[in-house]
């Protein structure tokens, strides 16, 4: 599951640290890595933003730098910067219809407040 080889002996670890897709998510995703011949992934980082501090980034990706932990859910690849870890470890990401329109929904344990628009969120 994870490409990390300091996280490979630790299963305890992987499986909290681990990121979620649901199906909805990842068939989605799977649709935006097929339009991209260069993709190797989907990217997940997060940014400040908005008026609670953290917001997510994400994009596909073409690369992987060495300090980027990698997973796989439902055969995508999944790749995450270490340094975002605490913030996002354990988030499950779904692709949801809210009325008109269609998108990402991220159910993230680690979230302890989010702003009022939902924009960003922050953690402890």
């Amino acid at each position: 599951m994870v490409q990390s080889p300091s996280l490979l002996n630790h299963s305890n670890l992987i499986l909290k640290m681990s990121l979620k897709l649901t199906e909805q998510a990842a068939h989605r995703i799977q649709h935006f890595l097929q339009q991209d011949d260069n993709a190797i992934g989907f990217r997940v980082k997060v940014k400040k933003m908005g008026c609670s501090g953290w917001g997510y980034d994400v994009s596909i990706a073409h690369d992987k730098q060495d300090d980027d932990v990698v997973f796989e859910d439902h055969g995508i690849t999944l790749i995450v910067p270490q340094q975002d870890m605490d913030k996002v470890k354990g988030t499950t990401i779904d692709y949801e219809r809210q009325g008109i329109n269609q998108i990402f929904v991220y159910k993230n344990p680690n979230a302890t407040g989010s702003c009022g628009c939902g924009e960003s969120f922050t953690t402890a």
